[in-house]
């Protein structure tokens, strides 16, 4: 038998690499008993005796041994064929459409995966795996859930019968390595001068929102912005799933939400969450994002004396988050649209807008100043803004260009940061 023959690659057309896995894995589950505490190097023993044992029969090579022994760990104790993608540095998303395929991110470009779920039912214990360690639950009756993998990894469940081809799970994968401001400067998504104006902002403690869509970098940025943030502070941090890596603040405390128990109570929201935050003495509250009701509280908070909290929320430019958070605001309670207006515009300073180009590069488009409100309209002056140059072998080339000044140099001024 040729070397390689006994073990060949799913995308290769053979069954034998999927067969052998799935009795690996049958003979290592024979062994496993659920009531100890194996660790992992005795399942790694296992498998390796496994792998001998079958090796008597058909010739393995040193790579298909490291290759299977691998596959049949990953499918007994991790994410099955999806560790392969986790791992992976440079995989940015992962998309599993049920059983059909698996599509992924890499270098902003979207392809198809070859490997695929052996089963439904594979994929639905995976499902189950992930959602159990961060204590959640995903089922018929409650079919979607947003949660995270230890890696910091974002992930989203959609189970039938909301989904009609099968579980879909969506895995966003963030650097290992904290992004910083030298390299979103690297990555040209913004420029020095910029950079420089947005670091006296948060050290003087302007409320900033951060504002774009899907896979502009929000999350990042936001990361990006909480590292000027003075060592000495009190941070709190409010996220649906614990995402932002916020490292040079000692005196930080982190607070995620709990979806709703089987009986459907002993949820606690978002809203619940910031409440509290004001109760723990915060210096600034950081909202991973605003999506809803919860705008209320993030906008009350900041017209009470918490200034320097930072947020993001989906809208397509600084206008348009605008009116977004009058409409969220608007659905977490009953008041006139005047008073919502001039909420936002006493509590919120500047907004920052960041997109995705159709290269697939991410920018800081737009730095939006929230002027005042005036004649029945919140009232902006536009501080920065892309402007697109041209083109040039498949990249936008342009520079990000001073429109305005600042008006409100209050605290800067009071927190002695020059202007």
């Amino acid at each position: 038998m040729e070397e390689g023959e006994a073990y060949k690659d799913r995308e290769g057309g053979s069954d034998l690499a999927g067969s052998l896995v799935f009795r690996l894995k049958a003979k290592v589950l024979e062994q496993l008993d659920y009531s100890e505490d194996i660790d992992d190097a005795q399942v790694y023993e296992w498998i390796d005796k496994a792998i001998i044992e079958f090796g008597q029969q058909a010739y393995f090579s040193l790579g298909d041994k490291i290759r299977i022994r691998e596959e049949v760990f990953n499918s007994l104790r991790k994410l099955d064929i999806l560790q392969e993608l986790v791992d992976c540095r440079g995989i940015t998303e992962i998309m599993i459409n049920g059983t059909e395929g698996i599509f992924i991110e890499e270098n902003g470009k979207i392809r198809r995966w070859e490997k695929t779920f052996e089963s439904v039912e594979k994929l639905e214990d995976v499902v189950q795996q992930i959602v159990g360690k961060t204590n959640r639950m995903v089922n018929e009756s409650n079919p979607i859930v947003d949660t995270r993998l230890e890696n910091g990894s974002r992930v989203n469940v959609v189970l039938p019968p909301v989904a009609l081809n099968g579980p879909i799970v969506t895995i966003r994968r963030f650097p290992e390595q904290a992004v910083t401001m030298k390299d979103l400067i690297a990555y040209r998504s913004i420029d020095e001068e910029t950079a420089c104006f947005l670091k006296r902002l948060v050290q003087a403690k302007y409320n900033i929102f951060i504002s774009g869509g899907t896979g502009s970098g929000k999350t990042t940025f936001l990361n990006v912005l909480s590292n000027y943030i003075p060592g000495d502070e009190r941070i709190i941090t409010i996220e649906d799933s614990a995402e932002l890596q916020i490292k040079n603040i000692p005196n930080l405390v982190r607070l995620e939400t709990r979806n709703a128990n089987s009986e459907g109570k002993n949820a606690i929201s978002m809203r619940d969450l910031i409440k509290s935050a004001l109760r723990m003495r915060p210096d600034r509250i950081v909202v991973g994002e605003v999506r809803g009701g919860e705008a209320v509280d993030m906008v009350q908070c900041l017209n009470t004396g918490h200034d320097g909290s930072l947020s993001t929320g989906h809208a397509n430019s600084s206008a348009d988050m605008i009116s977004r958070l009058e409409m969220m605001i608007l659905m977490g309670i009953e008041l006139p649209l005047d008073a919502v207006r001039r909420q936002i515009a006493s509590g919120v300073d500047i907004i920052v807008h960041l997109g995705r180009l159709r290269d697939k590069s991410r920018k800081l488009l737009e730095i939006t100043e929230i002027a005042g409100y005036k004649d029945g309209e919140i009232k902006v002056n536009p501080l920065f803004r892309f402007c697109e140059t041209g083109e040039e072998n498949g990249k936008i080339i342009g520079c990000i260009e001073k429109c305005g000044t600042l008006l409100h140099t209050d605290k800067l001024i009071q927190q002695g940061v020059s202007y």
